[in-house]
């Protein structure tokens, strides 16, 4: 692990040898089926204003990025798809950042394809060219879902919080992608109810025209959903579930293609997890080896170096930390994502 980077509010730091399973915002994620989420970068160049992880330059929670070697990734990849008995069918390249923006993203698919059937990755596509479309189209990339929220070129500039993003040039490269490459598109808009109604009814015509979804459903409309440290759309009140099926529904009885999740056949069943190492209320030691994603938290690896846990409620200085160990407590182990709390003082 080193330190690649640093702004006037965030630190950069490359991931080579950590444990990759505990976190969140960076390495391997199981939860229970047969798709494993692999996250190699938390870095996006977007601000946009439903983000419910808090990303890009405007973040105001964010203290660190990581950037993940990609050999690494592949290792602990290996041993995640071992762990669940091989029983895994796609590698979802995903994250609380961008994937298109990971310098080593064809390596890091060419690799993963060696590993697994079905290697798929998600993007705004601000990023993308056709150029890397090509590259990702030869290593064996089966799918992009694209987060594309809007056809118009000013409402794109305002949901995405930057006035840089050519949404002219993200159709072109998603056209490109449905009819001049084996990679499927997927498309999968958030939609802020009252914002881009009018919005989700346009890319859904625009798909079909395309040819999205060649093998795969052809949309996968997400809901905006308000989160702790995430961001909120002024004047927009979150629906519920209930609300926010009868809203596919009609659009489903309208332009007859399957919108609700439970209709979109990817092929995924439940599987067997990744052992849960740590129950909550589970007390042990660990030592802070960098500062954690968000302010105010630290990561730390457990004693056999096999996961990392986030320790939160620290009041101490992160360069302080590094190094020393800390007894702490589990507080939360959902998908095999750690987060402790402190029991003792900093220990040499």
């Amino acid at each position: 692990m080193k330190l690649i980077g640093r702004s006037a509010n965030r630190l950069y730091i490359y991931v080579d040898d950590l444990p990759l399973l505990g976190h969140i915002a960076f390495g391997i994620i199981d939860r229970g089926t047969t798709i494993l989420q692999v996250r190699p970068t938390t870095i996006c160049p977007l601000n946009c204003i439903f983000c419910s992880v808090d990303a890009g330059p405007r973040s105001r929670y964010r203290q660190a990025e990581y950037v993940v070697d990609p050999k690494h990734m592949v290792t602990w990849f290996r041993y995640a798809v071992k762990a669940k008995d091989n029983d895994v069918i796609e590698a979802l390249i995903d994250g609380v950042g961008d994937p298109a923006t990971y310098p080593y993203l064809p390596e890091l698919v060419r690799e993963l394809k060696r590993i697994v059937p079905r290697v798929a990755m998600e993007t705004h596509g601000a990023t993308l060219t056709k150029e890397l479309v090509r590259k990702l189209e030869e290593a064996g990339l089966d799918r992009i879902n694209l987060s594309i929220d809007t056809l118009d070129a000013d409402k794109a500039r305002y949901l995405q919080g930057t006035r840089w993003i050519n949404i002219s040039r993200v159709k072109e490269i998603a056209e490109f992608i449905a009819m001049e490459t084996n990679i499927d598109l997927h498309i999968t808009p958030v939609w802020i109810p009252g914002v881009n109604d009018q919005d989700i009814e346009q890319i859904i015509e625009w798909g079909l025209r395309i040819g999205a979804g060649k093998r795969f459903p052809p949309f996968g409309i997400q809901k905006y959903e308000v989160h702790k440290y995430g961001r909120k759309v002024p004047g927009v009140k979150e629906v519920g579930w209930y609300e926010f099926r009868k809203y596919l529904e009609s659009l489903e009885r309208k332009y007859g293609v399957p919108l609700y999740y439970k209709k979109l056949d990817f092929g995924i069943r439940r599987t067997k997890r990744i052992p849960i190492k740590y129950h909550v209320g589970e007390e042990l030691l660990v030592q802070i080896v960098a500062p954690g994603w968000l302010r105010g938290e630290l990561i730390a690896v457990d004693r056999d170096w096999e996961c990392v846990i986030t320790v939160i409620g620290m009041d101490t200085d992160c360069s302080r930390a590094i190094g020393r160990r800390l007894r702490v407590r589990i507080i939360e182990n959902k998908d095999g994502i750690y987060i402790a709390r402190p029991l003792s003082s900093l220990q040499r």
